[in-house]
């Protein structure tokens, strides 16, 4: 007979909540006397960190994204901050600028390379077939590497003085801080495209290799301190569990499906594994893997216990069926009825107390519980608060 604890939550599921609370009270307890003082960040990544470089480059996320914080569209696919905001906030950082944005972009304390909808690997579909974007980490790599030299560039050359408050001096990019989420849209895109687990799975040792190329790129650049985010738990996303066929064997008692939660770890495993190599291979780098999936899915799985989240699966911000989720109609979406568009992709009447936003991103209130539980060391290896990022531990 298996045992339940209070509110019929199963043991394993309350034990994952306790490993929470007791990870952030013992690693908690380390202190930043000396934090890094980062003057800049570098930020690459997929839709979990884009603050405006898809919407530069095919057109505004519209309302009602950004609405909770923004007060209205600001690049980013959810209705406030992200986590990478929440980074750059507790450094007295300004939020990043796209790096594909032209206008009321200031890149003087680092710049975003994030797109929404990028993967490790080059697809070799376009955005309007498949959703995905062509910004995949190699070509932020190659828009990183422009960047740098032209700012080098720039620095050695007479230009005016205002031109030269928008960029971050040169020694800034030894000192900066590189942060990097994705890796998640490598997985969902080989499962739309009709693969099976197994060659999903199978593309994985190649996926990480490519990822380990990057980072490589941008050390011998000069790039010292990396934080790295794992894969999360994307199949307990609506957008996942709408769009793909599973069976009720599939579907875990937390109505996530578990062969694609397998997959993420899978993935995390492996990446875990490529950053050991890295730091073998790299002596002066400072690498620090933080474990988004644990995180993420204690959120998910245990949002009983989180009194101000309801509805783990379903969207706050969509339409219609078992998640609130449609693909042909997403958050912000209008159908016509009459000849008049009518808004039926409304967002929730409380997206504070909601976790997921529109069906494949987060909202701010669940990113910001996320940042809450990363940033004094707890789910990072090694164990050291993101303050404290740029040192070693020997």
């Amino acid at each position: 007979m298996e045992l339940r604890l209070r509110r019929n939550l199963p043991v394993e599921a309350f034990m994952l909540f306790l490993v929470v609370l007791l990870r952030n009270s013992v690693v908690g307890a380390i202190t930043s006397k000396h934090p890094c003082d980062f003057p800049a960040i570098f930020n690459f990544g997929d839709s979990n960190s884009d603050t405006g470089g898809l919407s530069a480059a095919f057109g505004q996320a519209g309302p009602p994204h950004g609405e909770s914080f923004f007060h209205g569209p600001a690049g980013r696919y959810c209705d406030g901050r992200l986590i990478i905001d929440f980074i750059a906030e507790s450094f007295e950082l300004p939020y990043l600028s796209a790096y594909l944005d032209a206008l009321g972009s200031n890149f003087t304390q680092g710049a975003n390379f994030a797109t929404a909808g990028s993967t490790i690997r080059p697809q070799n579909t376009t955005l309007h077939q498949s959703g995905f974007s062509p910004f995949s980490l190699n070509v932020q790599g190659y828009q990183f590497n422009d960047f740098h030299r032209r700012v080098q560039n720039f620095r050695t050359k007479k230009v005016d003085e205002v031109f030269k408050r928008l960029m971050p001096k040169t020694e800034d990019f030894s000192r900066a801080l590189y942060t990097f989420d994705i890796g998640q849209n490598d997985l969902t895109a080989g499962l739309f495209q009709n693969l099976t687990l197994r060659q999903v799975r199978d593309s994985v040792p190649d996926i990480v290799g490519q990822f380990k190329t990057v980072i490589k790129d941008i050390y011998n650049q000069g790039g010292r301190t990396f934080w790295i985010h794992n894969t999360g738990p994307f199949g307990c996303l609506p957008y996942i569990l709408d769009r793909q066929p599973v069976t009720t064997g599939q579907v875990d008692k937390y109505g996530c499906v578990g062969p694609f939660n397998e997959l993420a770890r899978y993935f995390n495993l492996r990446l875990k594994q490529t950053v050991d190599q890295l730091r073998e291979h790299l002596p002066k780098a400072t690498i620090t893997y933080v474990d988004i999936y644990s995180v993420k899915y204690a959120l998910i799985t245990q949002s009983i216990n989180h009194l101000r989240f309801k509805h783990a699966l379903r969207a706050c911000c969509g339409h219609g069926g078992k998640y609130n989720y449609n693909v042909h109609i997403g958050c912000g979406g209008k159908i016509k009825i009459n000849g008049t568009d009518i808004l039926v992709g409304k967002a929730c009447a409380d997206p504070t107390a909601a976790i997921n936003w529109d069906g494949v991103h987060y909202t701010q209130a669940a990113n910001k519980w996320v940042f809450d539980q990363i940033v004094n060391g707890s789910f990072s290896d090694p164990p050291i608060p993101l303050g404290l990022a740029c040192r070693r531990q020997h």
